[in-house]
């Protein structure tokens, strides 16, 4: 089953998952990152890498969430692979404080 990328990507954009991915199934916009499901091998990789623990595999992606399958799916067939590690968002902090608090 793929791996999702979830709105906690937004406004942040970390790419530490990027780094320890074997394939190319990454997709970015300005804003996050996508994951091609069609492309994904399912090593589960990313999912320690993500510093704001963006990233679900899909049997676990909690019901609320379920929308970003389709969202991961339509924009990783849109937008450019992203096939190298690339800076944070100058967001990135603030936001990662922001999902810190909100989960303590």
């Amino acid at each position: 089953m793929p791996y999702i990328v979830t709105d906690n990507c937004q406004r942040c954009r970390f790419t530490e998952c990027i780094s320890v991915c074997p394939v190319e199934c990454f997709h970015y916009d300005d804003q996050m990152i996508y994951i091609d499901p069609d492309v994904c091998i399912d090593c589960g990789g990313c999912v320690p890498a993500c510093p704001v623990n963006a990233i679900y595999d899909e049997f676990n992606l909690p019901e609320p969430m379920r929308h970003w399958v389709s969202i991961n799916r339509q924009k990783s067939k849109e937008l450019p692979t992203m096939t190298e590690p690339a800076d944070p968002l100058p967001t990135a902090e603030q936001r990662r404080t922001e999902l810190e608090l909100a989960l303590s």
